[in-house]
């Protein structure tokens, strides 16, 4: 029996916020899986704002999407043919071949979930996400107890792991985001110290002043441009910032902060950050996030969309800030 593949490709290039006819969902016909390979149904996909700079035809560090062909992204899905003896068909796995509902992928690029966390997590806390979050803020930001950690878009589904790290390990947090009810869970349910409505602040340089009073320490980049700046403005000597994400230059033309000399009169180190760069943290990072989550000191809110044909308007809502936490697409059976 033949089976068919709904996937999605990408049809033209976005200028600006994409748009929904930049998406085809396409029907392809799939082989039997070969010695090493494994059918999967996927149930969970991830919706990811770095997916936006993989639509432009430029080098990076991960290769840009390719025109009518299919597109990827990090996936959770139900073997249903193994021919690879590490894995049976039933077993739930986490793999990249995202932006469709079946797929045949190389076993190597399989990871079995095989713990008490509910499977999507894998796309989230215990995902990339909460890998850049965890590696970003211990290895690169470097916090210690006392010091002040401001983050950036901090109830999405990085920034809200880095906060409750923050915290973690003694320090104290200041938390931005464009929306009331993302500031209260981030206040009431995790925590954070101050927290900052962007949208609302006549002045963000100015509301970040207030709330840090005795300047930053550490400050986790998710947004870019005026946050960037104004950390800049309010950071400490010796300030080490981690430069995750800029969503808020990813459909514009990019420009830097315009008080970049800033960081030179105060020896800010500012590094940007590529997850697969800190596999070699997975071990470790596994243990203590599930560690946190088993004993309560970490949650995470996620923001299910479902059906696959609803993949390209959660991708696109992502940049109107209509997720809380994670975004995902739930795919039924």
């Amino acid at each position: 029996m033949s089976l068919v593949s709904r996937q999605y490709h990408l049809e033209r290039r976005p200028h600006g916020i994409p748009e929904l006819d930049c998406f085809g969902l396409v029907e392809r016909t799939l082989d039997a899986p070969g010695h090493g390979e494994l059918l999967v149904r996927n149930e969970w996909l991830s919706v990811d704002p770095y997916m936006r700079g993989r639509m432009v035809d430029q080098k990076s560090y991960i290769p840009p999407f390719e025109l009518n062909q299919p597109m990827d992204g990090a996936a959770v899905g139900v073997i249903l043919e193994s021919g690879d003896e590490r894995f049976a068909p039933g077993d739930r796995i986490s793999h990249f071949a995202g932006w469709r509902d079946l797929a045949v992928i190389n076993a190597d690029t399989a990871n079995r979930i095989d713990t008490a966390a509910p499977p999507q997590a894998y796309l989230g806390p215990l995902g990339f996400p909460g890998l850049a979050a965890y590696a970003g803020l211990l290895r690169l930001g470097s916090p210690k107890p006392g010091e002040t950690v401001f983050v950036s878009a901090a109830a999405g589904a990085v920034g809200s792991v880095v906060a409750q790290i923050a915290k973690i390990k003694g320090c104290r947090v200041i938390g931005s985001s464009g929306s009331d009810e993302k500031l209260a869970w981030l206040r009431d349910e995790i925590g954070v110290d101050a927290v900052i409505n962007y949208r609302k602040v006549p002045d963000l340089t100015a509301a970040l002043r207030e709330a840090a009073p005795n300047g930053i320490d550490v400050y986790f980049d998710n947004v870019g441009g005026g946050h960037l700046e104004a950390a800049i403005e309010v950071a400490n000597e010796f300030a080490r910032f981690t430069l995750c994400g800029m969503i808020e230059q990813y459909n514009i033309e990019p420009s830097g902060p315009r008080n970049i000399m800033a960081v030179i009169g105060k020896s800010i180190r500012l590094e940007g950050m590529i997850v697969t760069n800190f596999l070699d943290m997975w071990e470790d990072f596994q243990r203590d996030v599930t560690g946190w989550i088993d004993g309560g000191k970490l949650k995470w809110q996620e923001t299910v969309v479902d059906g696959l044909e609803n993949m390209p308007a959660a991708f696109i809502d992502l940049f109107a800030g209509k997720n809380s936490g994670k975004m995902l697409v739930k795919l039924s059976d």
